[in-house]
């Protein structure tokens, strides 16, 4: 099948459900208009539709694979890759003195997040250089951004994080890696890290880690964590790639999904690095870079839903099988149920992505603390959302193919395969949860209850042309606010914890609400309408049951023993 970006799914949410129109207000960025938004997004999509869908069997067919330790990309992604950079879109939102475009977050999100749609195993690589790009804009020493950032946004060299260790997953203090100083103002960086994805390239000049590591005097924990930039060769006095620096892909990891991607196992062995940020003050530096990444991770989860459903309409546009209006299988009540709740959720996610990036893009502008607020609250709820809804739509793509769902010629399953590590990575859905109960709450539920009045204000002024689709969100929205009270009143953080990923999904289904409520106010009797009455008739009652859950406390939770957990 044809993947088809969906250029004017992201020109409606922008115009008339997430209020684009404030961004271009700011002086910051007048010049990204709606309608310059579009022609961007159109060539974009362009981009998306001609150059990486076609390598996604590629990466799945012909995964990345290490030739006497030199890294073998998958068949057509140099190409893909070199098209990614001379459009400009690795530095979309970099900063134009490098060499940047400077757009907004808001425009980055939803380039990138088509480009997921199209191969998500390819987008990985300019997704996690446009991290590094970030976290070095806003923490590197001006020598390093003067060396290394014009090459990061072209392209040219690529960017990575190294975090995990073996020992050290979600829990990162544990790490032993180590960084010692040269005396030259150089530090050598020892130590293994696992699960570093893109750690190498043949089609990059240099591939430029960013290693969290340990100083001598560092204390126990992530206190004592500084970051560093490791480049796999050092830059010669021209800035050129030099000798080869002490590191190197140790193996690739053997994946679920996303084989043309090469998740590495490195290894430093006294490699030249240059510290980014302050010493010890590196998990600041870092989660510069992850914050933006958790969104984008979120993209990722929304785009290959996008693609899984895609692929799962085709088909049943195709398929026949019984007798039905059409002839065609999408005739059959379960798969149109099936094809309604898939479109309907990725509107939802989508919605909430850009609700999101549009609060980062305002706090940018405007320095405003209340759009900082927004942006972290809304964080771990596009991230977890969106993963959760890309992993959902294209297990359900699967069962809409029916028994060819389950032969891998089919391409169905791929989608599903690739999504499911986005879940995991750049901080599980069960951290993000927790972090949205716990430091999210520490304003006492400031930001949540905002976020909630908003929501009960639109559905005021939706009384008068949707009077039965209001109530129901307005109805939906108190239970929140209620559930939102207990939760901020619990003492015992386990009571919160424990009902987290239940608490975070209920807010995801009211904010889903919310805005498939201001699609239809703007397409009365249209299609985006009809789909908002099937959200919110039977989707949005979900959160019911999942703030039962959410309010249940920690002790039902812990009520078997691990003895009884195992007998």
């Amino acid at each position: 099948m044809t993947f088809r970006a969906p250029v004017s799914e992201y020109e409606f949410l922008l115009n008339h459900v997430v209020g684009y129109d404030s961004i271009p207000a700011t002086d910051r960025f007048a010049e990204a208009t709606s309608d310059t938004v579009s022609a961007i997004l159109t060539e974009a999509g362009k981009l998306c539709d001609e150059v990486m869908a076609p390598l996604q069997r590629n990466g799945d067919l012909h995964p990345a694979r290490l030739e006497n330790g030199v890294l073998r990309t998958s068949p057509g992604f140099a190409d893909g890759y070199q098209a990614i950079c001379d459009g400009g879109w690795v530095g979309i939102s970099a900063a134009e003195e490098f060499g940047g475009m400077g757009l907004p977050q808001t425009v980055a999100v939803a380039v990138y997040e088509m480009m997921a749609g199209a191969c998500l195993s390819l987008q990985l690589a300019p997704l996690l250089s446009q991290g590094q790009i970030e976290a070095l804009e806003h923490h590197a020493s001006d020598a390093i951004k003067e060396l290394y950032l014009p090459k990061l946004i072209s392209g040219e060299w690529s960017g990575t994080m190294n975090l995990t260790e073996p020992q050290a997953g979600s829990d990162v203090g544990a790490l032993t890696s180590k960084a010692e100083p040269n005396g030259d103002g150089t530090f050598a960086v020892t130590g293994q890290k696992i699960f570093i994805s893109w750690g190498d390239t043949d089609f990059c000049g240099n591939i430029c880690h960013l290693v969290l590591a340990r100083l001598p005097d560092g204390v126990p924990g992530t206190k004592g964590i500084s970051l560093f930039l490791v480049p796999k060769y050092l830059p010669d006095a021209e800035g050129n790639p030099g000798k080869a620096n002490d590191l190197k892909v140790v193996s690739l990891e053997h994946k679920m999904g996303l084989h043309g991607s090469p998740t590495c196992v490195m290894q430093f062995d006294g490699a030249t690095g240059w510290l980014v940020g302050p010493e010890h003050g590196g998990m600041a530096a870092m989660f510069t870079m992850m914050n933006n990444a958790r969104l984008g991770v979120g993209g990722q989860g929304v785009g290959a839903g996008e693609g899984a459903y895609q692929h799962a309409l085709a088909y049943a546009l195709e398929r026949k099988q019984s007798k039905t209006a059409s002839g065609f299988i999408a005739d059959h009540a379960d798969v149109r149920r099936m094809l309604m709740e898939m479109k309907a959720d990725l509107f939802a996610s989508r919605a909430i992505l850009m609700a999101c990036a549009r609060a980062i893009d305002m706090h940018t502008a405007t320095g405003g603390s209340d759009w900082a607020a927004r942006a972290a609250f809304l964080t771990p709820i596009a991230k977890a959302f969106g993963t959760d809804t890309g992993m959902r739509v294209s297990e359900t793509g699967v069962q809409v193919y029916g028994g060819m769902g389950f032969i891998e010629e089919s391409g169905a399953a791929q989608y599903y395969r690739d999504v499911r590590v986005t879940a995991i990575y750049e901080g599980t859905n069960g951290i993000q949860s927790m972090d949205l109960v716990a430091r999210k709450m520490m304003d006492g539920g400031e930001m949540a209850f905002a976020l909630i009045d908003e929501i009960e204000e639109q559905a005021e002024r939706a009384r008068a042309t949707h009077p039965n689709m209001a109530e129901s969100v307005w109805q939906a929205c108190e239970s929140l606010r209620e559930a939102t009270e207990w939760l901020v009143s619990q003492q015992d953080m386990q009571d919160r914890f424990a009902g987290s990923v239940p608490y975070l999904r209920a807010f995801a289904r009211v904010l889903g609400g919310h805005y498939h409520l201001a699609a239809a106010m703007a397409d009365q009797g249209g299609p985006r309408e009809k789909l908002a009455r099937f959200y919110i008739t039977r989707m949005l009652p979900e959160h019911s049951a999942l703030l039962a859950h959410a309010q249940a406390g920690a002790e039902g939770t812990f009520a078997l023993s691990l003895d009884e957990l195992a007998g």
